[in-house]
């Protein structure tokens, strides 16, 4: 596998107090105890006051903690992005007819479809890890993936790698008329598929003390605007996940 540092924060000093989604084309593609003797600095207060849980629903700005895998991340959305259930967030593009064509999506992926067009009773259970996620995506047909790079996000290592549908994929011979990626149930398609084949993916899968999380950027349209995808890219990479002090 390749190794990538652009995502590295190790010369980033560490945070002492912690309360505790562009993508390119496949073509180029702790808190501290705190006791009467030592109170919180102003500046370590003050930070530990700005981390907003990741809301449930709602229009997004601003930085905030996400608790939905074994260890929290945080991220920094901008103005004009909104969640509807807590998982993903994303935003339109005013010229395009359909909905959220930049995403972030941060479900828990249990199972990987062997084939994503013939999905139906395909998806495989895989093992908690980072790079059983990777291989399985990595493998998986109707689908490729771009060979994946070896990242930090924060203090963990992950891999990431693009992913579309086949260039010839009928997706009106498909299951379903989709393409089913990963999910969370094996005889349902319960997260985001690939509905036509201009969508495309980033994904991100880091490992965190041997348990998995996987985010992904994507694009619902190749005609979506570019700046809407870069916007999308900087949510991605402001993500940080921080080992507990």
């Amino acid at each position: 596998m390749s190794t990538s540092t652009r995502r590295s924060r190790a010369a980033h000093p560490p945070r002492s107090r912690r309360v505790c989604a562009a993508v390119a084309s496949l073509a180029c593609f702790g808190l501290a105890a705190c006791t009467a003797l030592e109170a919180p600095s102003p500046a370590s207060t003050a930070e530990a006051d700005t981390i907003a849980p990741f809301p449930q629903s709602g229009d997004l700005a601003g930085t905030y903690l996400v608790t939905g895998y074994p260890v929290p991340f945080e991220i920094t959305v901008p103005d004009g992005w909104v969640t509807y259930n807590g998982a993903e967030l994303g935003r339109d593009d005013p010229d395009l007819p359909d909905e959220w064509n930049a995403f972030l999506l941060f479900y828990p992926v249990d199972y990987v479809s062997t084939d994503a067009c013939a999905w139906q009773g395909a998806p495989v259970q895989i093992d908690p890890t980072a790079e059983a996620f990777v291989d399985a995506m990595t493998a998986q047909a109707s689908t490729v993936s771009t060979p994946p790079l070896e990242v930090m996000v924060g203090d963990y290592s992950g891999f990431e790698f693009d992913h579309a549908a086949e260039s010839d994929v009928d997706f009106t011979a498909c299951d379903g008329g989709k393409l089913c990626i990963d999910s969370d149930a094996p005889h349902d398609c319960t997260e985001r598929p690939y509905s036509t084949g201009g969508e495309r993916r980033t994904y991100l899968a880091v490992d965190l003390n041997g348990e998995r999380a996987v985010i992904a950027v994507g694009q619902s349209d190749e005609s979506i605007d570019p700046a809407l995808s870069e916007e999308a890219r900087a949510i991605l990479d402001s993500i940080e996940f921080v080992a507990p002090d």
